[in-house]
């Protein structure tokens, strides 16, 4: 099982970007995925969940600016940036919830960083 995020780069401020975070290989379920970020020497902070069932959560500092979004059918998970900011800057990672087998209980993968920079 891998785990694919893409969709970083650098705006403006007040822009908008949207990241992508693809799962591939072989596996049963999708439970859950998130968004993750990390700024330069600070705490990496999660940012958004998404439950298989659609069920969302958001981080307060980017409530009503960015959102989280799945389908199912292509084991993908996006995230919607808007108004972004200079303080949003910082690598992006995803991670799933996978059910590998029904044998198995689901583990946690992880994607690489994506780096969003945005600019004053």
């Amino acid at each position: 099982v891998q785990l694919q995020a893409s969709g970083g780069g650098l705006v403006q401020a007040g822009g908008s970007l949207r990241l992508s975070c693809a799962a591939s290989g072989r596996f049963v379920t999708i439970e859950s995925m998130r968004w993750y970020r990390q700024a330069p020497g600070q705490q990496r902070e999660l940012v958004a969940a998404i439950t298989r069932g659609g069920i969302t959560n958001h981080a307060d500092s980017v409530k009503g600016r960015f959102t989280i979004s799945g389908d199912n059918a292509k084991s993908t998970v996006y995230l919607q940036m808007n108004s972004l900011k200079p303080e949003d800057t910082a690598v992006y990672s995803c991670n799933a919830d996978i059910m590998a087998s029904v044998h198995i209980p689901p583990y946690t993968y992880w994607g690489q960083g994506t780096l969003v920079t945005v600019s004053s």
